[in-house]
């Protein structure tokens, strides 16, 4: 509260007492005095009427109208005397000065006549005229005896008063009162001032205070004489101040030691995070050299022979090998979105052609179990990162026909929010997802009735993988099902106009789209450079078995001396890690210098940074991950060979035409 306020208020609590008295007092005082004016008018005309009676006793007995008129001309000249006069008792006027207010003698009788009388401001009083028989004092006779007196009313005497000298009277007095009433509300007040500043100086001093200690200022104040009457109070103050600096000083104490040791912990913790993030990708790059290496050497082992036992045990092998290499590929996209190592690309997406892709790339895996799979072409595009929405759609497709028994999958989208965004929906007929269970899918390894972690139903990260990405780009997703009725996952994008995209450059093709590529590897020439011996003989022997002239080295001093030695290069496939000074990337370079021209080439690592990935875009070159699926390398080398010769041509062509400026 201000203090303004305060000193308002508590002139306001000073005032009112005084301003009650004075009023009552000016009242009771101007209601006493017009009492008692009202009472002497009332007891003038009494007398008035009454000296007229007695006077008027003689001049009627004796029928002397002289005398009757001589009482009534000196009663007229009475003040405030309007109309006197003796009546007969019929009511004939005998002697009359002034005019009368009354019409009929009745009327003088009359209390409602009179009281109307006083209202216009008339005061009419009536007196009867009498006479007395006296006897003669008889010694003998009894004084109680008063039955010879006899009274005769020989008339009536009456007297009209004006009662505009009374009215005057009044209002003389009320302005008396009203005086007497300002003037003490006027020393009232300075009064109640001064009392009231004695009061509020003191407040105000301790409202300061607590405004100072509020703001943080406990140093002891002494603004108040011994003889306020709040003393105590700021006493009590300036000792609670020393206490709360006191306590401020013990506090900032207990708060820099707390904040001391939760940095420390925090280091810790940051230093146990860094020690466990290198342990982890320590582990993950040695845990995918040998699973890497095993994946090549199954598929080569079923390249050979073999009778139908043989065959079921290398069919469950490679079954093993890729749900081993499953669960690396899920864990390594939930870590890289959970460390942010993946760069949202957003840009104009035509959504047809992740509809082509989840068509062709699921449509064998709904026939086998005899699943409808509809996907319905669009001409709508929307703004998204390619690589990231055709992951979110593929993990929900694969996921609706694992859960779909029997039924159709669909996959479809449509216009929303009055045509700003689109909703991209995979609806299937499976089993649903009860209410209880929606939220609890998102998380990781979370799966609705595979409590026994059966392989065969996946391993639970392809939801939460959704989930990430559309927390990454700022898309929505959305979960509508039912126990029975199907489910449907719906992800909104916002919409994108073709117009904008054709005047723009064209969009990149999708990198795990399938590739436009020649029927064999036969005679392509490739260029393995691997340090582990094991993944190194796998990666050998089936290239080998496709047809490819393989020349498989350990280190990049090997690599460029077999090119020196004219191993003519059409596709290169490094490790990053090589054990020494130089990494994939550095190889790759030094045989293209030496070649003098950018032979096709790609990167396979077991590690998982961020900056293995930028600097691998940077260099133009694909980065795949270990372990890498023989079906995918099959696929790239194809594309690399094929890219061969029109880089080579290109390299002749610009030889050629620097040759005559040399």
């Amino acid at each position: 509260m201000r203090l303004s306020t305060i000193r308002v208020r508590m002139l306001v609590a000073a005032l009112v007492p005084v301003f009650l008295t004075v009023v009552i007092m000016v009242g009771v005082f101007w209601s006493g005095r017009v009492s008692d004016l009202g009472s002497a008018h009332q007891q003038q005309a009494r007398l008035l009427v009454q000296k007229v009676a007695l006077a008027s006793e003689y001049g009627i007995f004796s029928g002397n109208a002289t005398a009757l008129q001589g009482v009534v001309m000196s009663v007229r000249k009475e003040p405030g005397v309007r109309f006197v006069a003796v009546l007969s008792p019929s009511g004939q006027v005998l002697a009359q000065s002034g005019t009368g207010a009354y019409h009929q003698f009745a009327n003088l009788s009359d209390p409602t006549y009179l009281a109307r009388q006083r209202e216009q401001g008339i005061n009419t009083v009536m007196e009867a005229v009498t006479s007395r028989n006296v006897q003669l004092d008889d010694l003998y006779a009894s004084t109680s005896d008063e039955s010879g007196l006899g009274v005769q009313v020989l008339g009536y005497a009456v007297v009209e008063l004006s009662m505009e000298p009374l009215r005057n009277q009044e209002r003389n007095l009320l302005m008396v009162a009203i005086g007497v009433g300002i003037l003490g509300l006027l020393v009232g007040g300075m009064l109640a001032l001064q009392l009231g500043e004695r009061v509020v100086r003191p407040v105000m001093s301790i409202s300061r205070r607590i405004q100072r200690i509020g703001q943080g200022d406990f140093q002891p104040q002494h603004g108040l004489s011994d003889s306020e009457p709040l003393i105590e109070l700021h006493h009590a103050l300036n000792d609670m101040a020393v206490r709360l600096a006191w306590g401020r000083e013990e506090l900032e104490q207990r708060v820099a030691a707390v904040t001391s040791e939760l940095r420390e912990k925090k280091e810790e913790a940051e230093n146990a995070t860094l020690a466990k993030s290198r342990f982890l990708a320590a582990a993950s790059h040695d845990l995918r050299q040998p699973i890497h290496a095993l994946g090549l050497f199954v598929a080569r082992l079923s390249q050979y022979p073999m009778d139908v036992p043989m065959r079921q045990l290398v069919q469950h092998l490679d079954a093993s090998v890729q749900a081993m290499q499953n669960l690396l590929d899920g864990l390594l996209d939930v870590s890289r979105l959970d460390a942010g190592a993946v760069t949202a690309n957003v840009r104009p997406v035509n959504i047809n052609v992740i509809f082509d892709f989840v068509r062709v790339s699921s449509t064998a895996s709904a026939r086998d179990k005899g699943i409808r799979l509809r996907v319905r072409p669009t001409t709508l595009w929307c703004h998204s990162d390619p690589v990231l929405l055709q992951r979110m759609v593929m993990n929900l497709a694969h996921n609706a026909l694992r859960y779909t028994v029997q039924g159709s999958v669909l996959v479809r989208c449509r216009k929303i929010n009055n045509g700003s965004h689109v909703r991209i929906d995979v609806m299937d007929s499976g089993v649903g997802i009860a209410s209880e269970h929606q939220k609890d899918i998102f998380r990781e390894f979370f799966q609705v009735g595979n409590a026994a972690r059966d392989r065969t139903q996946g391993l639970g990260l392809g939801l939460n993988i959704v989930q990430r990405s559309a927390r990454l780009l700022g898309h929505d997703v959305e979960l509508k099902s039912a126990l029975g009725c199907g489910t449907r996952f719906s992800i909104i994008v916002p919409l994108c106009s073709p117009q904008v995209v054709a005047t723009s450059r064209e969009v990149e093709a999708l990198p795990n789209a399938p590739l436009g590529l020649h029927q064999g590897l036969e005679g392509v020439r490739v260029l393995v450079v691997e340090d582990d011996v094991t993944s190194r003989q796998a990666q050998e022997e089936l290239l080998r078995s496709w047809g490819c002239e393989v020349c498989a080295v350990a280190t990049a001093a090997m690599a460029t001396m077999s090119v020196q030695q004219g191993f003519s290069v059409d596709v290169v496939v490094s490790d990053f890690r090589l054990g020494g000074e130089s990494n994939g990337l550095d190889v790759i370079a030094q045989i293209r210098e030496l070649l003098g021209w950018p032979v096709p080439a790609c990167v396979v690592s077991g590690d998982t940074d961020s900056d293995l990935m930028q600097a691998a875009r940077a260099a133009s070159l694909t980065l795949l991950h270990k372990p890498v699926r023989p079906a995918k390398l099959r696929s790239l080398v194809r594309h690399l060979a094929n890219a061969t010769a029109a880089a080579r041509e290109q390299a002749v062509g610009k030889k050629s035409g620097q040759e005559p400026r040399s």
